[in-house]
């Protein structure tokens, strides 16, 4: 009778392989099975043995996709089934990943569980456009929040008011769709229209673009723009004389 196999969660980083850990590639080397879906850094899957079995989730917005829930109990039955499991997806895993759901899964169903943190694109976009989240003089602090729902929703548990006195510059994931709604709640919450904001959209790969403009314009400005995509809300989105935009060297 086989083993009791385990899960890694790996987090895959922005979308450029280069950016995986060196950890989180030792697990997908090692890895019999591996649970991707469509954010993953693909090129990455190169690295696994030829034998792997690839299950591709999708997770496609409007599309293809499989629940939560039958991701878990994938994870959970290949374990119990003696393999060695990665779960492997963009950015960091716990960062609107749902990672936690999936590390409870496992916990609760007796199944050793090893998390390996990815770069989170709430950091690394902004970063790799130039735009630092904080910086000396201008913000001692950022905030991250999901863009899924607009603040209008009966789903959405952000109080924008308090968002827009926070004095933190404000990272948007998983808000192209959303976004015109955001910024217009954060104004109305007292945040100068005036504010910096920029949009990185493909973050690290070769079809990365950046729109700037401010907070009551970018949603116009970023409306051609299509997902994954992160916005970037404060005085940081403006500062000059840092990063070339169209090919990262120092102006």
């Amino acid at each position: 009778m086989l083993g009791i196999g385990s899960v890694t969660l790996v987090g895959g980083g922005p979308g450029d392989p280069g950016l995986v850990t060196v950890a989180g590639r030792e697990a997908i080397q090692q890895a019999d099975v591996i649970v991707t879906d469509r954010l993953a850094p693909i090129a990455a899957l190169a690295w696994a043995r030829p034998d792997v079995e690839l299950i591709d989730v999708a997770k496609i917005p409007g599309g293809r996709s499989t629940s939560q829930d039958d991701i878990n109990q994938l994870l959970v039955e290949h374990a119990k089934a003696g393999r060695h499991v990665v779960r492997f997806k963009g950015g960091d895993n716990f960062v609107f990943g749902r990672g936690g759901e999936e590390l409870l899964a496992c916990h609760a169903a007796g199944i050793a569980t090893r998390v390996i943190p990815g770069v989170s694109s709430a950091i690394a976009a902004p970063a790799l456009a130039g735009v630092p989240v904080t910086h000396r003089g201008l913000t001692q602090g950022f905030t991250v929040i999901s863009g899924h729902v607009p603040p209008d929703h009966p789903d959405s548990t952000l109080d924008y008011a308090a968002l827009a006195r926070s004095g933190t510059t404000i990272v948007v994931l998983m808000g192209v769709r959303t976004l015109e709604a955001i910024c217009a709640a954060l104004v109305t919450g007292g945040l100068a229209p005036s504010t910096p904001a920029a949009v990185v959209a493909d973050g690290s790969l070769s079809s990365q673009h950046v729109v700037r403009a401010t907070v009551s314009t970018i949603a116009a400005h970023a409306a051609g723009v299509r997902p994954p995509a992160v916005a970037v809300i404060g005085d940081v989105a403006d500062i000059d004389g840092l990063v070339d935009d169209a090919d990262g060297t120092s102006r």
